[in-house]
C-alpha cells in the first residue's frame, strides 16, 4: 500500500505565446505548487482490475473518464503489468478550476505505479509519460517551482521565496479549458519564446517580478464572468500585493506578505465560494 498527498498548483503568471501546429499551445508560465492536497492510497492486487474509489468535497468520475484511470491503465498496458490497483481517491481540491488537480493525482498514479510494480522509471521517464497523458503533469516531477514553456514538457527549476501567503477562491461557475483558449483566436506560434525571468530574493522581488505580467485567459473571462473581477478587487481591498486568476480558472488568488487574518478570510467567504487559505510549497511531497 502506497499513500501520497498530490498538491495543487497555482500560475504566478500565464502567457499564452502562439497555437502550436499540433493543436497544443505555447505557453509561458510560472508555475508554484500549494498547500492544498488531495489523497491517494494505491493498493497493488493479485487480481487484474483497475478500481477507483472516491470521496472527499468533490464528485469526481471514476472510470475512464478520471486522469487517475486513463493514466493507470496505460502504464499497465504499456508496461504489461500483471495484477491490478485498488486506488481510493480523497478529493480536496476543486475539479476543473485551473489548479491541475488532476494532473497532480495524475502525475502521483505514475510515480505509485512506478514504485508498487518495480518499473525502476526515472524522473525524466516519468515526466515523459505523463506528458502523454497532459501538457500540465511534468511539472509534479519538478521541485515545484518552475518556469514553464513549450506546451508544458519543458520544466526549469527556478528559485522563489515561499514565506507568504495565498487565499484562494475558487467560485462555482463552469469554465471549460478548451473553450479558453479559442477564444484566445491565436495564431500559430512564433519563434519568440517570450519574457526571460530570473529567480527572486524575497516576496517584494517576486511582486514586482510578475507585477507587469498576467493571466492572458483574464480579458475574456473577466468580461464573461463579472464575479472573477469581482473577487480580485476584493483581495485587493483586502491587501494582496498580487491577484490573479490561476490557469484558464476560474480560480482567483491573492498574495500576501504576512498572514491575513481569520476575520479577513472570513469575508470572502461566501455561499457560491469556495476559500483555501493555503501557503507555496515545495516538492516533491512523494518520495
Amino acid at each position: 500500500m502506497l499513500e501520497l498527498r498530490t498538491p495543487a498548483k497555482i500560475n504566478l503568471f500565464l502567457n499564452v505565446l502562439g497555437k502550436r501546429s499540433d493543436g497544443f499551445h505555447d505557453i509561458q508560465s510560472w508555475f508554484q505548487a500549494v498547500g492544498l492536497f488531495d489523497k491517494l492510497t494505491f493498493v497493488a492486487k493479485d487480481k487484474r482490475g483497475l478500481n477507483l474509489y472516491s470521496n472527499g468535497a468533490y464528485v469526481v468520475p471514476a472510470d475512464e473518464n478520471n486522469l487517475i484511470i486513463k493514466t493507470a491503465r496505460f502504464l499497465f498496458e504499456r508496461f504489461k503489468i500483471k495484477g491490478g490497483l485498488e486506488i481510493r481517491l480523497q478529493k480536496n481540491i476543486p475539479v476543473a478550476a485551473g489548479l491541475a488537480g488532476g494532473s497532480s493525482d495524475a502525475a502521483a498514479t505514475i510515480h505509485a505505479v512506478n514504485r508498487l510494480f518495480e518499473l525502476n522509471l526515472d524522473i525524466d521517464e516519468m515526466k515523459s509519460i505523463g506528458l502523454e497523458m497532459g501538457s500540465d503533469l511534468p511539472f509534479f516531477f519538478s521541485s515545484g517551482q518552475a518556469e514553464i514553456t513549450g506546451r508544458g514538457e519543458i520544466v526549469r527549476n527556478i528559485n522563489l521565496p515561499t514565506d507568504y501567503s495565498v487565499v484562494l477562491i475558487v467560485p462555482r461557475i463552469a469554465v471549460s479549458t478548451a473553450e479558453s483558449y479559442k477564444l484566445l483566436n491565436l495564431g500559430l506560434t512564433s519563434s519568440d519564446t517570450g519574457v526571460k525571468f530570473s529567480g527572486c530574493r524575497d516576496f517584494p522581488d517576486l511582486v514586482a517580478q510578475i507585477a507587469d505580467s498576467g493571466n492572458d485567459f483574464e480579458k475574456s473571462h473577466f468580461n464573461r464572468f463579472p464575479v472573477l473581477g469581482q473577487i480580485g478587487r476584493i483581495l485587493k481591498s483586502a491587501g494582496a500585493a498580487v491577484t490573479r486568476m490561476s490557469g484558464s480558472g476560474p480560480s482567483m488568488f491573492g498574495l500576501f506578505e504576512n498572514k491575513p487574518e481569520e476575520r479577513v478570510i472570513g469575508q470572502f467567504t461566501r455561499g457560491e465560494w469556495d476559500v483555501f487559505h493555503v501557503r507555496p510549497i515545495a516538492l516533491p511531497v512523494w518520495d
